[in-house]
């Protein structure tokens, strides 16, 4: 029995297959802007409880990152809810589960579109765009734009730019910076903070994956130590929830600023952090360079260097959420949620 959750979404789609072990969920959080749109998100779940309540909170992160960065698109996400580890599964097994996913697509026929996420690539997109026409970021081979991790990076890197000055810093120079996961987007991260002259901190629960960035110099700090290091700037690019209101109470850092969705585990956290002086960037607003690229060159039609001369602007699009919530004494994720949803509302 599915635990009734709050939330302000419009539909919450659940599937299960005795085939093939998996559990689907697909939610829709708005369609006022357009349709709902939102990575496909495969891992192993405690309960399908926890990955209704991890489609939802990601679904309202989404709306918020579409009007956020201006673009004709709705809030969703959709969970794939795993049988067991994804390495475990064989090749067949996965395509099973990704045509069941296809086909829950087509279903809702357009009112949600899907792209990658954790667990998900554009590999996985050109498979699902074989049975279904609601799929972003298939690969450059089957005609799609490609990973969007490189516009993700570009954000992020806009967006610890503009907190860093919020801080009262005039660059990265000299200043302690631990990212925290170093997939596509976090390792792309690590390469921008060093080429700026940031002190680079890194770490990752794969530890081959620091290896080329401590030739480079940078410092390794173990996964379990990550929220104890003191640092200028923590760059959260794993999954979300890494703070809640204990860690925010006693993390050594002056800036927060990543890529993770959701990297506040708890209302309160937020507010602990305000409150000590720390700085945050409003998740949805500093990872918004993956929605660019998706929807900009799926939908719109942009060029890859269009996406890139919208990506940048995120730091001058911090700069006024920064001074919003300073004018009116509110926090910066306040300031970017009134914002992001007075363009739903309009």
């Amino acid at each position: 029995m599915i635990e009734t959750l709050l939330w302000d979404g419009e539909m919450t789609c659940v599937r299960h297959d005795e085939r093939t072990g998996a559990s689907f969920v697909i939610a829709l959080h708005s369609t006022a802007l357009g349709p709902a749109a939102g990575g496909t998100r495969a891992m192993t779940y405690p309960s399908v409880d926890e990955a209704v309540a991890d489609a939802r909170r990601l679904a309202r992160a989404m709306s918020l990152k579409m009007a956020a960065a201006d673009l004709p698109m709705g809030g969703g996400k959709s969970v794939i809810m795993l049988p067991g580890p994804r390495a475990e599964l064989s090749d067949r097994q996965w395509r099973d589960i990704l045509s069941i996913h296809a086909r829950n697509l087509e279903l809702l026929n357009g009112s949600y579109w899907t792209g990658p996420d954790v667990g998900t690539g554009s590999e996985d997109m050109d498979v699902l765009a074989r049975t279904t026409r609601f799929a972003f970021g298939r690969s450059v081979e089957a005609g799609g734009p490609g990973s969007s991790a490189e516009a993700t990076a570009q954000g992020v890197f806009s967006a610890i730019r503009a907190s860093v000055r919020e801080a009262g810093e005039s660059g990265l120079e000299g200043l302690r910076v631990l990212v925290q996961g170093l997939g596509a987007v976090g390792s792309r991260v690590a390469t921008l903070v060093a080429e700026a002259g940031g002190r680079l901190l890194v770490t990752d629960v794969d530890e081959g994956r620091c290896e080329p960035h401590t030739v480079a110099g940078a410092t390794v700090v173990s996964a379990e130590a990550v929220t104890r290091t003191e640092c200028d700037v923590f760059v959260p690019c794993a999954t979300g929830g890494v703070i809640d209101v204990d860690i925010a109470a006693t993390l050594p850092a002056r800036v927060v600023a990543g890529a993770a969705n959701n990297i506040l585990a708890t209302d309160g956290a937020e507010r602990t952090l305000h409150d000590r002086g720390i700085i945050v960037a409003p998740d949805f607003v500093a990872n918004g360079g993956g929605a660019l690229h998706l929807v900009g060159r799926e939908v719109l039609g942009w060029s890859e260097s269009d996406v890139m001369a919208r990506t940048v602007l995120i730091e001058k699009a911090l700069d006024e959420v920064f001074a919003s919530a300073r004018k009116r004494r509110i926090t910066p994720l306040q300031a970017a949620t009134a914002g992001a949803a007075e363009r739903i509302q309009a």
